[in-house]
């Protein structure tokens, strides 16, 4: 039986690292997770992912993280290739205090534009029609049409993940090339046409787990001098943006 990798409910901490750390990390992280099915026959170990940011006119959940509200949210429609008959992933992300929470609806596209237009979402519109993932769709509409949300950013990337085989309790992710770009289409497409360069060279180290923090983790953080920090993809590409454009 196939296990359900998604980390519902998880604290989550994340690091700005270089390079070389990157590499010492993946030895280290091999002794303890397997590298995800989706990366292991890629190159690098890694696997493309985009996300669609859906925010405001006036970007609520962008001055919520800006603001440090301590319980705030996130929309993406998150994507891993073109194709018409490839999914897309409607996501919410919550934090609550120290806490993440997540809900996903993995959608059709051809149904997606709709949905975000504010269409009514219905069990045909899911790749897998259960009750749980309509409940997440429905919730995912509903933070949607209360903010009038639209498309305001695309974050691509690549993810090189570690996770154990039976278990979604620890999970170890290393991203990089993080570009991004004002989107406000509605669209689904890889290609980015002005990408923007969040981190640089930089690797986003994110550590998570659903229960107590691993003592290999903790060790891993002390070997290296690891420093937790702030890594928003969505809120510092516009940070990011907004600079390069008063450089302009």
């Amino acid at each position: 039986m196939e296990v359900d990798k998604l980390q519902k409910q998880r604290f989550e901490i994340k690091y700005i690292i270089s390079e070389n750390k990157a590499q010492m990390i993946r030895h280290f992280t091999q002794n303890y997770l397997d590298i995800d099915t989706f990366g292991a026959t890629q190159p690098r170990f890694s696997y493309p992912v985009h996300s669609l940011y859906l925010d405001s006119n006036h970007l609520r959940t962008y001055h919520d993280t800006i603001n440090g509200n301590r319980n705030r949210f996130k929309l993406r429609v998150r994507f891993y290739e073109n194709g018409d008959s490839s999914p897309v992933y409607f996501e919410i992300k919550r934090r609550y205090d120290k806490v993440i929470y997540k809900k996903r609806a993995k959608v059709k596209r051809k149904n997606a534009e709709d949905l975000i237009m504010g269409h009514f979402p219905r069990m045909s519109h899911l790749v897998e029609p259960r009750i749980e993932n309509l409940q997440a769709l429905e919730r995912f509409c509903m933070l949607s049409n209360e903010l009038n949300a639209r498309p305001k950013v695309h974050v691509s990337y690549l993810r090189e993940a570690y996770e154990r085989e039976d278990s979604n309790a620890v999970r170890l992710t290393m991203d990089r090339e993080v570009t991004t770009e004002y989107e406000n289409r509605i669209r689904f497409s890889a290609e980015q046409t002005e990408p923007v360069s969040v981190f640089g060279k930089k690797v986003i180290l994110e550590l998570k787990f659903t229960n107590r923090f691993p003592q290999w983790m903790q060790e891993l953080a002390q070997r290296l001098n690891l420093q937790p920090c702030s890594a928003a993809k969505y809120v510092d590409g516009i940070d990011v943006m907004n600079r390069t454009r008063m450089l302009a």
